[in-house]
């Protein structure tokens, strides 16, 4: 009877003190991170054609070619801020959704120098520079690691979806503005150009290895560190502006300059002179091959978390 009485009384303390146990590293059900990042691109690729000029940086003397150099690089250099919610089915397993707005560095992605206005091939000078700026869905799964003295590692893996943005390359450039009827330019001056390309819908691949730290019963400090590998491609590009010599020449150009479809292939129906015979309707979109920019990239995030 006694040995019995001992055995209930050695289980009812140990169901205490695993119940104990439980309600000690029970974690919050709910949490919210607002954070800032700042990416490093990790993969550089050749810049896809811009405007008919491939990218290339090129240097001319008194009209010759004295220099060239492919043009790479990827938009995945930037700032980012943004704000996640988080739930934890338990100690070791949550799941996160973050919503976020990435601002890419500038990048050239071609150009021209020339010390003469344009070489008897027709070389000007020009420079075209590219920013992406986009709204993206970041879910994610989250394994935690354990919490020792205030601090809790984790790490978490998911996907990117971009829901909304475009790359906008601006390009100024010192060339031609008017033309004799053979062709032959007549007149120089500053042209400048905005173009928005439009994407089409993608997803990445995001990684991270992070920290909190408690500095209060609710409130965290956390570092993480990032890494995502994604690309995307034009579905349209639009000229917002257009200036000649500083003055608004958007209105005199064709639809076929202002708009432009891209596509996987060309044929010879396509609203494009190098495939179809009868050349370009000027009243209808540009038809183009779509080109890749990629936007990897490896950061660092620091802000706060507030517990439920």
């Amino acid at each position: 009877m006694k040995k019995s009485l001992f055995l209930l009384g050695m289980m009812v303390c140990s169901m205490t003190m695993v119940a104990q146990t439980e309600k000690a590293e029970k974690p919050e059900s709910w949490y919210f991170k607002l954070g800032g990042s700042y990416f490093l691109q990790t993969a550089a690729t050749e810049f896809p054609t811009v405007g008919g000029n491939l990218p290339l940086d090129r240097t001319y003397v008194g009209g010759k070619l004295v220099s060239e150099e492919s043009v790479t690089g990827s938009f995945g250099e930037g700032f980012r801020t943004g704000i996640t919610a988080g739930y934890r089915f338990n100690a070791r397993l949550g799941v996160e959704l973050g919503v976020n707005y990435y601002t890419s560095n500038d990048k050239t992605m071609a150009q021209t120098r020339s010390d003469v206005p344009i070489t008897p091939a027709g070389v000007y000078s020009f420079k075209s520079v590219g920013q992406i700026t986009a709204f993206d869905l970041a879910p994610a799964l989250v394994l935690f690691l354990g919490e020792h003295k205030g601090f809790e590692p984790y790490t978490k893996v998911g996907i990117l979806v971009p829901i909304h943005g475009d790359l906008e390359i601006t390009t100024d450039a010192f060339a031609p503005i008017a033309f004799a009827s053979n062709g032959a330019p007549t007149a120089f001056g500053d042209v400048h150009s905005v173009d928005k390309v439009k994407p089409n819908p993608t997803v990445g691949f995001v990684a991270a290895l992070g920290t909190s730290y408690k500095l209060g019963k609710n409130i965290s400090i956390f570092a993480e560190l990032e890494y995502r590998n994604f690309t995307v491609h034009g579905k349209t590009k639009e000229t917002t502006e257009f200036t000649i010599n500083g003055q608004d020449a958007l209105a005199k150009r064709s639809t076929a300059q202002i708009h432009t479809n891209y596509g996987n292939s060309l044929n010879t129906t396509s609203n494009n002179k190098l495939t179809n015979p009868n050349g370009v309707d000027p009243n209808k979109p540009m038809d183009e091959l779509s080109s890749y920019v990629g936007i990897s990239g490896l950061g660092l995030t620091l802000g706060l978390k507030y517990s439920l």
